[in-house]
């Protein structure tokens, strides 16, 4: 299925449908050869990013900012052809959120304070040399005050 179309259908969906469908996408691109942790971690960037409202103020809006998520970036031709790895982000993003709507207190965190990451092997963005949170998988995952 091309990009394009499933960013269309998100903008269609209800939340909280909308936002799991674009937060399983962001969890397909970024992460799909990553370990389990690894996408539970990318998604909990994603959802800590909704949460400050600093990037939008749906999940949908924060992983499509530009440059921001690969959802914004990639070209929208691109086509996500692993069933398997989508129906394992479509999950992942599911409990991602339920956990995410429990009190603060009470989250499972994988990367506490992490807002930023970088896949290693691609880019080495100039923010990196902030407080390293966590490296899981060929991820990078970092807080900056």
């Amino acid at each position: 299925m091309k990009l394009e179309w499933i960013l269309w259908l998100a903008s269609l969906l209800p939340q909280p449908f909308a936002d799991r469908t674009c937060l399983a996408t962001t969890i397909y691109l970024e992460a799909r050869s990553e370990p389990t942790l690894g996408q539970q971690a990318v998604a909990e960037v994603a959802l800590r990013r909704w949460q400050s409202g600093r990037w939008g103020d749906t999940v949908c809006a924060v992983v499509n900012a530009r440059g921001q998520f690969a959802p914004g970036i990639v070209s929208k031709n691109y086509r996500m052809k692993n069933v398997r790895a989508w129906n394992k982000a479509w999950e992942i993003a599911g409990a991602s959120m339920r956990n995410w709507s429990l009190p603060a207190t009470e989250r499972k965190l994988i990367v506490p304070d992490a807002e930023h990451f970088y896949a290693q092997d691609i880019v080495t963005p100039q923010w990196s040399s902030h407080r390293l949170v966590a490296v899981i998988g060929g991820h990078s995952f970092i807080h900056i005050p």
